[in-house]
């Protein structure tokens, strides 16, 4: 145990900052916050979001620091042995099993996404001219959107080689270690990433007007259409469930990287400035760089339509934000610069997610360091090689990220606030934080943490289920422009069509009309069968409703959804089965026993 602490050490404050802010900042930070915010209410999304960042955001994170640093001075480093300090009953160690399934199946999709901004990073280099020309077209090519296993033919786009170079190069990193290879690599990313996005931001707010013949679409209505304040916004649940979320995802709170990350300190080592200082950090990168770059980019160039964009980062980064760089002066340059922050940023949060599995290798089986990044290398491999394969629609990457990235991390977060109010307990963990504090955090935060939180996140939780899980039924039109009489079985008419697009409603080529049970609802479905449309006649016309799939219909009805979900369960079970088994060894070893004796005296 002394070999492993003395092993895996921080080499300084400002690089353990420096990591925790990168494990914080990444894809989510420059795509999900700017399209979160000017989806909800603009300037006014930024009351519920500064709300939440300090109800739920800090208090989570220094509760992290304080716990990872308490456990780590104790001689544990992975999530399963800090739980289990921190509550000696037997299910703790299992829960901590939560901290290591995240990490490592987030970085299965992650790291995809990170080699597709590398790949578009080395297409601007190179001046490729369909990117600008057909964005949307690339993109679907680049990833194979398409078909299933497409990505795997020549000629299909980026292929695996990228994927490949970018996979090594994370676990390069993590096998040099916490001190030579994440704090090394983020003290020099960090910087450079804070270079390239003043570079950029520069350009964006320098554009002016570009085309005289539209003078509203020029940076000040760029910035108006991103922040321009809709106070109507703050009366709907769903933006401060937005703001949220937006919080609590942004700051990696409830990923289990933290908590380990903070366990490689000592008792001397400073948590409280520390955790509000990469706080901070995260906060620039979002706020500053995110907020003023993506969304006014798009909006002077793109105009009105840039709002399309909002409801989805894949679609705004790699779609939108191609076809604004290709009609900027200099865009290739930018572009390249703009797509490699993203990749600096994606291999900041990507690595961050490698190490806790590896710390619990080696504590909970002694494995030295090669043969638990060889371990972890073939587990995140097979995963990563799923999602690659079931690349059509991107429906497995989609679950992946739904059930752990935003599902999963919610509950580990629940479990972490109840184990660091009640467990730990507040009087301790006031205690705690302030070793060698270098600033007084209030005794307010102890009892926000014991009572607010807990209550916070569990609301927060039931909100995400009640909206993602079960199907909605969204009312886009009423009209009398369609007409039941109008309605018939199979291919959908061509007067259907007609009145739709009178309301700027899309109905695909090959979408088709069926009539609801034995109602007089209909459906109108799209080629792969999933409901698009739901018809509910009136006296003067008919309701038209847009149907918001859920997750539970989305498995039920997709072979691959559902064959992503069992992946992940098999991929759960497999770890806590690890888990139970480093265990058994901790107990045998009385691992534990000796701490709880002191701290009963304490």
């Amino acid at each position: 145990m002394k070999e492993q602490r003395s092993r895996e050490q921080w080499g300084s404050r400002i690089g353990v900052i420096l990591a925790v802010a990168g494990s914080a900042v990444g894809l989510g930070n420059f795509l999900r916050f700017p399209g979160t915010a000017a989806q909800n209410g603009g300037g006014a999304f930024m009351l519920p979001y500064f709300i939440s960042l300090l109800i739920l955001g800090i208090p989570m994170c220094w509760a992290e620091w304080t716990m990872g640093r308490y456990a780590g001075a104790r001689g544990c480093n992975s999530a399963p042995a800090i739980f289990t300090v921190i509550w000696r009953h037997p299910l703790a160690k299992y829960f901590g099993g939560l901290a290591l399934v995240i990490p490592l199946v987030i970085y299965m999709y992650y790291v995809l996404i990170e080699s597709w901004c590398l790949g578009y990073a080395f297409a601007y280099m190179l001046g490729d001219p369909t990117l600008g020309e057909n964005p949307t077209g690339f993109f679907r090519k680049f990833v194979g959107i398409e078909q299933n296993g497409v990505i795997y033919q020549e000629g299909s786009g980026h292929g695996t080689w990228l994927l490949i170079l970018v996979f090594v190069f994370n676990f390069v990193l993590i096998y040099r270690g916490v001190s030579k290879g994440i704090e090394t690599f983020c003290k020099i990313a960090m910087p450079l990433m804070l270079v390239l996005g003043i570079i950029v931001l520069v350009r964006v707010l320098t554009l002016g007007t570009p085309d005289p013949a539209k003078p509203d679409q020029n940076v000040l209505g760029g910035l108006n259409f991103m922040w321009d304040p809709k106070p109507e916004a703050l009366l709907n649940p769903a933006t401060w469930l937005a703001a949220s979320g937006q919080i609590f995802f942004s700051l990696s709170v409830g990923f289990g990287i933290i908590i380990n990350y903070a366990s490689y300190l000592s008792k001397k080592d400073d948590v409280a400035l520390s955790g509000l200082t990469s706080c901070s950090m995260n906060e620039f990168f979002e706020v500053c760089l995110g907020g003023l770059i993506t969304i006014p980019a798009a909006f002077i160039f793109l105009g009105l339509a840039a709002g399309d964009f909002t409801g989805s980062s894949f679609a705004l980064g790699f779609n939108a934000l191609p076809s604004v760089f290709a009609r900027m002066p200099a865009g290739q340059v930018f572009g390249g610069l703009w797509f490699f922050m993203l990749f600096l940023a994606a291999v900041t949060s990507s690595i961050s997610m490698l190490q806790p599995v590896i710390a619990f290798l080696e504590e909970g089986f002694g494995l030295k360091r090669h043969a638990s990044v060889a371990i972890l290398g073939i587990l995140s491999a097979l995963g990563c090689g799923f999602v690659l394969y079931f690349s059509e629609g991107l429906v497995a990457l989609d679950t992946f990220d739904f059930w752990v990235g935003s599902v999963l991390i919610l509950v580990l977060a629940l479990v972490q606030a109840i184990l660091y109010g009640w467990a730990l307990g507040t009087q301790r963990g006031h205690q705690e934080i302030h070793e060698g504090a270098n600033i007084r955090v209030p005794w307010v935060v102890q009892l926000m943490l014991k009572w607010v939180v807990p209550v916070y996140l569990l609301a927060i939780f039931t909100g995400f289920c009640f909206i993602n899980l079960p199907s909605h039924d969204k009312l886009k039109v009423s009209t009398d422009k369609v007409q039941t009489s109008q309605f018939v079985a199979g291919e959908v008419p061509e007067a259907v069509r007609r009145g739709f697009a009178e309301h700027e409603l899309t109905v695909p080529p090959t979408a088709t009309m069926q009539r609801t049970g034995e109602g007089s609802e209909w459906q109108i479905r799209g080629g792969d069968r999933s409901v698009l449309y739901v018809l509910r006649p009136t006296g003067a016309g008919v309701q038209i409703y847009a149907h918001e799939t859920g997750y539970v219909e989305k498995i039920s009805n997709n072979p691959v959804a559902l064959a992503s979900l069992l992946f992940l369960l098999a991929i759960l079970a497999f770890l806590l089965l690890m888990v139970h088994i480093a265990g058994r060894r901790w107990e045998a070893e009385g691992r534990f026993e000796n701490e709880w004796a002191r701290r009963d005296l304490t």
